[in-house]
C-alpha cells in the first residue's frame, strides 16, 4: 500500500515539477518582452518624424499612461585597444522609458539621468553582458569588477546611407563617442548581451545628420493597468493613421503596413513551439507515470487473490457485491488522494527550491545544469502552476481509481459457497 502511495507521489511531483519550470519559463519570457519594451508597440515599418508631438497624442488616451519613442541600428562598439564588439545601439528618451519599461530599475548604480541640451557630452548604458560573461561555473557576474567601468570612454561605430548629388546611396561611417553612465543588467542574457542605449537624440543625430529634430522608428507604450488591451490598440490605431495622414504624408496603404500589437503577441510564435515541446514532454512522463496505475492494479490484484476467503466471509454475512467493490475502489481512492497530496508538496517544494538544488548540483558534482547564455535567464523559473497541479491531481486520484477498479469487480464476483467449500 505504501509502495503504491509513495508512486502516485512521485509520479505527480514529477509532472507537477515540470509543468511548473515549463510554465514559468514561458511567462518569464513573455514578461520580458513587456518589461523591455512596454504593453503595445508600434512599428510602422519606416521613420517617424516629429514622434515626440505622436507620443502626446497618445498619452493623452484615458487607456495610456506612457509612450516613448525608440531609434535601433546596429554598430560596434569600442572599449579599448583590441576591445571591440558587435551590439545593437537602442536610442531612447531616458527618463520617458522607465516610465514604459523597466529599464531604470534595471540600472546597477542608480538613476537615469537626461543630458543637458546645451551639453556636448553624451552619456549611454551598457548591457552587463556586453562589458564582461558570467563565471562558467557559477554563471554570475563579477559586479565589482563591472561598476569600476562607470565613467569610463567607449566609442559607437555605426553608419547610415546619404544620397548623394547623382542619387546614389553611399554608405557613411558614423561614430559616437560617450560616457557610460551606468550598467544595465535585466537578468536577461539574450538583451545584455548586446544592448547599448543612448540618447535617441544623439542617436539620430549621428544617423540623420541633415535634420534638425531626432527621429522614431518604434513607440514603447505602456497602458494603463485597467486598460482593455483591445480598445487602446483600437484606439491607438487611430491616432497613428490620422497622425501619419496629416503629419507625415503617408498614403493609406502605407499606412496599414505599421504594426500594433502587445508585446505579448510579439512572442506568440515562439511562445506556441515552447508550448508544444511541453505537452510532448508532459505527455511522455504522463506515459511513465501510469505505472502508478499498473502499481495500483497489481496490488490490488494480489490483495483480492489471497484474501478471497475474507471477501467470501463478509458476502456471506450479507454484504453485497456492490459495497465490496466499493471497498476496493474506497481503498483506491485513499491511495490517489495521500499521494497526491503528497506529490504536490514534494513538487512544490522541489520547484520553489529548483534553483538551490541547481547549485547543490553544481558544487557536488561541478555540472551546471541552468547556463543563462543558453535558456535566456539568469535563474531557472520557480513559480507553481496552480492550474497544472489541479488537474494533474485529479488525473492521479482518477488514476489510482481505475488501478482498484478491475480488482474491486473481481473481489464482487466472488461466490462464496465456492471458496468457503474449498476452504
Amino acid at each position: 500500500m505504501l509502495l503504491s502511495i509513495a508512486a502516485v507521489a512521485i509520479s505527480c511531483a514529477l509532472l507537477i515539477t515540470v509543468a511548473s519550470i515549463f510554465t514559468g519559463f514561458i511567462d518569464a519570457f513573455e514578461q520580458s518582452a513587456v518589461n523591455a519594451m512596454g504593453d503595445v508597440i508600434l512599428s510602422p515599418g519606416g521613420d517617424i518624424k516629429d514622434y515626440q508631438e505622436l507620443t502626446r497624442e497618445l498619452e493623452e488616451l484615458k487607456e495610456v499612461k506612457a509612450a516613448a519613442g525608440t531609434l535601433s541600428t546596429q554598430g560596434l562598439l569600442h572599449l579599448g585597444k583590441g576591445n571591440v564588439r558587435a551590439v545593437e545601439i537602442w536610442g531612447i528618451e531616458v527618463q520617458k522609458e522607465g516610465k514604459v519599461t523597466t529599464f531604470e530599475k534595471s540600472l546597477l548604480k542608480g538613476k537615469a539621468t537626461e543630458p543637458q541640451a546645451e551639453s556636448n557630452a553624451t552619456e549611454g548604458y551598457i548591457g552587463i553582458g556586453v562589458l564582461a560573461e558570467p563565471n562558467e561555473q557559477t554563471d554570475e557576474y563579477d559586479f565589482n569588477a563591472v561598476e569600476k567601468m562607470v565613467g569610463q570612454q567607449a566609442v559607437i561605430t555605426t553608419g547610415s546611407a546619404v544620397k548623394e548629388e547623382n542619387g546614389e546611396k553611399q554608405f557613411k561611417r558614423r561614430t559616437i563617442q560617450f560616457t557610460i553612465a551606468d550598467v544595465v543588467f535585466t537578468g536577461i542574457y539574450y538583451l545584455d548581451s548586446r544592448l547599448v542605449y543612448l540618447p535617441i537624440d544623439r542617436l539620430s543625430k549621428a544617423i540623420y545628420p541633415e535634420l534638425d529634430q531626432p527621429v522614431a522608428r518604434q513607440i514603447h507604450i505602456k497602458l494603463d493597468k485597467n486598460a482593455d488591451t483591445a480598445a487602446a490598440i483600437s484606439q491607438i490605431r487611430g491616432v497613428w493613421e490620422t497622425f501619419a495622414a496629416e503629419k507625415l504624408g503617408w498614403g493609406q496603404q502605407q499606412i496599414q503596413w505599421a504594426r500594433i500589437e502587445t508585446a505579448r503577441q510579439m512572442q506568440a510564435r515562439y511562445v506556441a513551439e515552447i508550448r508544444k515541446q511541453m505537452g510532448v514532454l508532459l505527455l511522455i512522463f504522463g506515459v511513465v507515470s501510469l505505472s502508478a496505475v499498473l502499481l495500483v492494479f497489481c496490488i490490488f490484484y494480489m490483495i483480492v487473490e489471497h484474501r478471497q476467503r475474507d471477501v467470501a466471509i463478509l458476502k456471506s454475512c450479507g454484504a453485497t457485491s456492490g459495497s465490496v467493490a466499493i471497498v476496493f475502489i474506497g481503498f483506491g481512492g485513499c491511495i490517489g488522494v495521500v499521494g497526491a497530496g503528497l506529490g504536490t508538496m514534494l513538487g512544490y517544494y522541489i520547484t520553489k527550491n529548483i534553483n538551490a538544488m541547481e547549485e547543490w548540483i553544481r558544487i557536488i558534482f561541478g555540472l551546471k545544469l541552468w547556463k543563462a547564455s543558453v535558456y535566456m535567464f539568469s535563474t531557472i523559473p520557480n513559480e507553481v502552476d496552480w492550474q497544472a497541479v489541479v488537474w494533474i491531481t485529479v488525473a492521479a486520484i482518477v488514476g489510482a481509481v481505475l488501478g482498484a477498479t478491475i480488482p474491486a469487480v473481481s473481489a464482487a464476483l466472488t461466490k462464496p459457497v465456492s471458496i468457503l467449500r474449498y476452504e
